[in-house]
């Protein structure tokens, strides 16, 4: 298949990090990985999921609920300044402080000039050994969303929204050029000999069939690095490799599992027409048959 002609073009930044206890020291190294990513060109950057502190879900702890702010609030700032300057636009993941007691997991989008334009409120909450997110977040409330900036619709799930064609397909019905999942995912160390290569390969494979299922662009922007279990023995080894998958599929680019990386690509919004063109899925959707994905389970008769 060939592209389509006159297609415009977006350059698109991700930020692979690690995150440390300190959230001024986490947020100075974004801001300035940030300033990488745009001084390469990007136009769109970003951020892993909560990097402006160690991935404190591994256990439950009330104190932790200190780490939560308003968003917008003292968390976009910094970050309005940035693309307002640039003229970049920003998704920036953080633990939003909504009421005394009421907290989500939430993506802040900012559009250059315009500043901050919208958030995302993570819907999928896992509770898992060491993923504790249901002890600090409230499911999402705000619905699917996409996000119409100077340069590409963007369409903003996080994490374990991952592992859901439900959110993927939703999102890109609203017209998003790009899914980005920022993410905090990785190997407890003590099963990884056994099951890691396998619980990687399913991750990449998912977000790449979101591409595929969906005819647009993905990117999966992951942190690195150990971080140890604040309540005992163990932690997670966060796997890294970040990538963006276009809509056919193939990997553009891919970070390493172990390091510091600012990657750049630059992304022809013409691929999502020529993908739909040759591979109809939206066109061929049954609709009228699809009732029963509103059932938890369907049960045999």
């Amino acid at each position: 298949m060939t592209t389509t002609s006159n297609a415009e073009t977006v350059r698109l930044g991700i930020i692979q990090m690690p995150c440390s206890d300190e959230p001024a020291d986490n947020t100075d190294r974004a801001l300035a990985l940030c300033e990488q990513a745009i001084e390469r060109g990007a136009e769109v950057v970003c951020l892993p999921e909560l990097f402006r502190s160690r991935y404190f879900c591994q256990a439950e702890d009330a104190r932790l609920f200190d780490l939560a702010e308003a968003v917008p609030g003292p968390g976009t700032e910094a970050f309005e300044t940035l693309a307002a300057r640039t003229g970049a636009a920003l998704i920036v993941s953080l633990f939003e402080r909504r009421a005394p007691g009421l907290y989500h997991n939430t993506v802040a989008v900012i559009d250059g000039k315009r500043g901050y334009i919208g958030k995302y409120r993570k819907m999928h909450i896992p509770d898992d050994p060491r993923y504790y997110e249901k002890f600090y977040f409230t499911p999402g409330d705000l619905g699917f969303r996409a996000f119409a900036t100077g340069k590409a619709r963007l369409g903003t799930l996080i994490c374990w929204d991952q592992w859901y064609p439900e959110a993927a397909r939703l999102t890109a019905m609203l017209g998003a050029d790009i899914l980005f999942y920022p993410t905090a995912i990785g190997w407890h160390p003590e099963e990884k000999d056994a099951v890691g290569a396998h619980q990687r390969q399913a991750w990449e494979t998912m977000q790449r069939s979101h591409a595929v299922a969906n005819g647009c662009f993905v990117a999966a922007v992951n942190r690195f690095g150990f971080e140890p279990d604040p309540a005992g023995d163990g932690g997670i080894e966060f796997w890294g490799g970040s990538f963006i998958a276009a809509p056919d599929g193939r990997v553009l680019c891919q970070a390493p599992n172990d390091a510091e990386c600012v990657l750049v690509e630059t992304l022809d919004l013409g691929e999502i027409e020529t993908a739909r063109r040759g591979w109809p899925f939206f066109r061929d959707r049954r609709i009228d048959a699809y009732g029963g994905l509103t059932e938890r389970f369907i049960d045999p008769d």
